[in-house]
């Protein structure tokens, strides 16, 4: 047995790793225990090519609401649904500094986009306010892109220009106007021709990555694709 095997054999003896969800002891690190792992709902195909939102029976193509309002990004994929089942994983992370728990999540992500990951040339993670960075310590975003693939991080090209109010209580139409011009590429930046791919924790309604890739393409960005970790199904699907 390799040192660093007896190492781990010992640390798993006095810190044992427990579930990502509900702190039950399992078998490895990074991972959900069987219960957990059943009550999340996992997004595979069927699904919509261009929102990526899973489909209730068995279909191709792109959903209604696409085909009558294409969005402004080209795909999007995420690894589950945000439901009741998930939301403590991601507000543990988001909110709870349970920061630990991005190698795992960059591992599933990596997965679910692995058809974005091979057109992407760079990887932006959705930009904080610099004052909501300061009082969170961190840019959730950021750790996913980073745990997804750090080569290929652009952690500053997009920048938030202002504060914008949280989004939790609002409607589909307000949420687009609270972002309406809330983002920027970095001055002296460029995505002249590039592939891009957006990173988020949560996407619901689609408004914020959805500004953000309309930012990115009036900057020439040839495609932009977007990632997350979870995304909520809308109403009936």
């Amino acid at each position: 047995m390799s040192a660093a095997a007896i190492l781990r054999f010992a640390l798993d003896a006095v810190l044992p790793p427990r579930c990502l969800r509900c702190g039950e002891i399992v078998g490895e690190a990074g991972v959900l225990c069987a219960t957990c792992w059943r009550s999340i709902t996992f997004i595979t195909r069927p699904l919509c090519e261009r929102c990526g939102l899973p489909f209730p029976h068995e279909a191709r193509g792109i959903c209604g609401a696409c085909a009558a309002a294409p969005p402004h990004f080209d795909r999007a994929r995420a690894v589950f649904r945000y439901d009741e089942a998930s939301r403590d994983l991601v507000i543990a992370f988001k909110h709870g500094d349970k920061t630990h728990t991005a190698p795992a999540y960059g591992a599933w992500m990596r997965r679910a986009g692995a058809e974005l990951l091979e057109d992407a040339d760079l990887i932006v993670p959705v930009p904080l306010h610099w004052t909501r960075l300061f009082r969170r310590r961190y840019n959730q975003a950021a750790l996913l892109a980073y745990a997804i693939d750090r080569t290929k991080v652009a952690p500053d090209l997009l920048v938030r220009r202002r504060r914008t109010p949280s989004q939790g209580h609002l409607g589909r139409s307000a949420r687009s106007r609270n972002v309406s011009g809330a983002f920027a590429v970095r001055t002296g930046a460029s995505v002249e021709g590039k592939r891009l791919l957006l990173v988020d924790d949560v996407m619901t309604t689609g408004a914020t990555v959805g500004e953000c890739a309309r930012v990115l393409r009036r900057a020439g960005a040839v495609r932009v694709d977007v990632l997350t970790l979870a995304r909520a199904a809308r109403e009936g699907a």
